[in-house]
């Protein structure tokens, strides 16, 4: 049975292995600094998971301050990313991720747990209602180049 534990200086390399499988326009060096930035700073944490031989998936966690869509209050705990090996989907193991974030949030006070998805991944926007969230709104973001 696949079981979770706290970010540590020793599984950053494997986080960020697995965050470039989340992520794949980041390079694996820019998500290792990131990920040993995130030890260092008091602003969130990520929680891996694993078998006995190897790391599985992971739920990034951070603080935010500023406007997050839906919160009632800030700061809150909001789920940066969410990742599990698609040899393992479909058993239970991103909801024991969520599971262990709002732990984390909980003990830290945080009164909402929040995230966010793109509009066209409906698999993460249903596994986000399963895992009992409430969707907040949709946006569509525009950027328009000044050059």
């Amino acid at each position: 049975m696949p079981f979770i534990e706290a970010l540590q200086p020793s599984t950053v390399a494997a986080l960020a292995q697995l965050a470039t499988q989340l992520w794949p326009d980041t390079e694996l060096v820019e998500m290792q600094t990131h990920y040993s930035d995130l030890l260092k700073q008091n602003q969130g944490t990520c929680f891996l998971l694993r078998t006995s031989s190897q790391f599985i998936g992971f739920i990034e966690l951070s603080i935010r301050n500023d406007y997050v869509e839906g919160a009632e209050e800030l700061p809150v705990a909001y789920i940066e990313g969410l990742y599990v090996d698609s040899d393992y989907r479909q058993k239970g193991l991103g909801q024991m991720l969520v599971t262990r974030a709002e732990q984390w949030a909980v003990q830290h006070g945080f009164k909402q747990l929040c995230s966010d998805v793109e509009m066209e991944n409906q698999l993460s926007i249903l596994f986000h209602e399963k895992a009992g969230f409430t969707e907040a709104a949709r946006i569509v973001c525009f950027v328009k180049n000044l050059d």
